[in-house]
């Protein structure tokens, strides 16, 4: 496909740095990782999971005893940090991916400066996903389409700083009619690459010791994400310029010249 030729190009001496800043990005969650599986290994009633279950607990009760009653409460409170960082985090990416394809210098602290609009970001992922929870209530399918209706909103609210969140949602589901068969095929093509990065994953004797071994076995997933986002981006981009043309030639009125479509090799 075009875009993920874009993206190729795009990644040309960057690829090894935007795999870094995954690398970082996933630290940041390892504390949160460490404490989720503790609570759920202390706690699971799965015979398969008896010995690991034992030997945690003696190493916790010899080591960290008065930490113990605490996992849970710190599990939660780490998973709703989680939470609450995810709209800010994923408008960071949005920009980050955005000038790398501008041609724009990037770094590490770019994914960071979604924290300095944190409210409409933090607004924008909730109503993303209160909305499509309220879809899958319907059935899992229309829940799914609604997701890519919204795919775009935060490369918009990128774009649009003043915009608020429900109004980049709602420019996302204009800017997606007509293309959102495009983006599903867009992602669709990646499964491949997903298949075999994820492959190891599947080697796990059971949930409990593949959660342990998730961070090191995504490992492959640093050079996976960069190649995604960015060709997602693109997506966005071309969209967003074949948009404009459009708009322009409409009020031009000049049917000689049309506009362009950036999808048509896609």
């Amino acid at each position: 496909m075009v875009l993920r030729a874009y993206a190729r190009t795009q990644l040309n001496g960057a690829w090894g740095g935007m795999a870094f800043t995954y690398f970082l990005y996933f630290l940041l969650f390892i504390p949160s990782d460490i404490f989720s599986f503790l609570d759920k290994v202390l706690n699971s009633d799965n015979f398969a999971d008896l010995y690991l279950q034992i030997s945690v607990q003696n190493f916790m009760d010899r080591n960290l005893p008065d930490l113990v009653p605490l996992i849970p409460a710190i599990d939660n409170i780490l998973l709703i940090a989680v939470l609450i960082t995810a709209g800010p985090f994923a408008l960071g990416f949005a920009g980050f991916f955005l000038k790398r394809l501008r041609g724009e210098q990037i770094a590490v602290k770019d994914i960071f400066n979604g924290f300095k609009r944190f409210v409409p970001s933090f607004l924008l992922m909730f109503f993303t996903m209160l909305f499509y929870s309220l879809w899958c209530l319907l059935l899992i399918i229309p829940g799914i389409i609604k997701l890519f209706s919204y795919s775009m909103a935060f490369y918009i609210m990128y774009d649009n700083p003043e915009m608020k969140p429900l109004e980049a949602l709602k420019k996302s589901q204009i800017m997606m009619k007509g293309y959102k068969g495009k983006y599903f095929f867009l992602l669709l093509s990646f499964i491949g690459w997903i298949f075999i990065t994820a492959l190891p994953f599947a080697l796990g004797v059971n949930w409990l010791k593949m959660q342990l071994a998730a961070r090191p076995l995504a490992m492959g997933f640093l050079w996976l994400y960069p190649y995604i986002n960015l060709s997602i981006a693109n997506f966005y981009e071309n969209l967003k310029r074949n948009q404009e043309n459009t708009r322009t030639e409409n009020q031009t009125a000049n049917p000689e010249k049309p506009p362009v479509d950036f999808f048509q090799a896609t």
